[in-house]
C-alpha cells in the first residue's frame, strides 16, 4: 500500500479490525519509511448487477429501490426497517452470489415476495397485487386461497 504522505510504496499493518456492519475490514497501516500512520479499509469486491426491465430496458442495481418498493407494501403494517432492511440485503446478496450479471425484474420480484410472506401476509399481498398485476378479483382470490391453504 501506497503511503498517502511520501508515496513510498511499502507499508506495514499495525492494527486491523471489523467495520461495525461487517463488510469491510478496517487496518492501520505505519509508513516503513516516513513512520507515519494511515487507515486503509478492505471490502469485497462487488461486480455490478444489471436489471433488466419489462419493456427491455436495462438499468443498474438499486437495492434501494427494493427497499422502497416493500416500504410502500408495508405502510401502516407492523414491520420494522430493519426488517426490511435485512431483506434487501439478503436479497441483492443472493444475486451477487448468483453467477449472472443480468437479472430480471422478474426475478427480483419473486425474491421479495418470498422475503415479504414471512414478515407480514397482508404486505406480501399489496405487493403481490402490483408485481403480478391482477386483472380481476379472481386472480386476486386465487393468491389469497394459496396462502389460505399453506396454513
Amino acid at each position: 500500500m501506497k503511503c498517502p504522505y511520501c508515496s513510498y510504496p511499502e507499508s506495514k499493518v499495525v492494527d486491523s479490525r471489523h467495520s461495525d456492519d461487517g463488510l469491510s475490514i478496517r487496518r492501520r497501516r505505519e509508513c516503513l519509511q516516513c513512520q507515519r500512520r494511515f487507515t486503509t479499509y478492505e471490502t469485497v469486491e462487488s461486480l455490478p448487477i444489471v436489471v433488466v426491465k419489462k419493456d427491455g430496458s436495462r438499468q443498474s442495481f438499486d437495492r434501494n429501490k427494493i427497499l422502497n418498493g416493500m416500504l410502500r407494501a408495508c405502510e401502516k403494517r407492523p414491520v420494522s426497517l430493519a426488517a426490511l432492511e435485512t431483506a434487501a440485503l439478503d436479497i441483492e446478496q443472493i444475486l451477487q452470489n448468483s453467477l449472472e450479471r443480468e437479472v430480471s425484474t422478474g426475478q427480483i420480484g419473486e425474491l421479495v415476495m418470498e422475503r415479504l410472506k414471512p414478515l407480514d401476509e397482508v404486505a406480501y399481498v399489496r405487493f403481490a397485487s402490483v408485481y403480478r398485476q391482477f386483472k380481476d378479483i379472481n386472480s386476486f382470490m386465487r393468491e389469497l386461497n394459496k396462502i389460505l391453504e399453506e396454513k
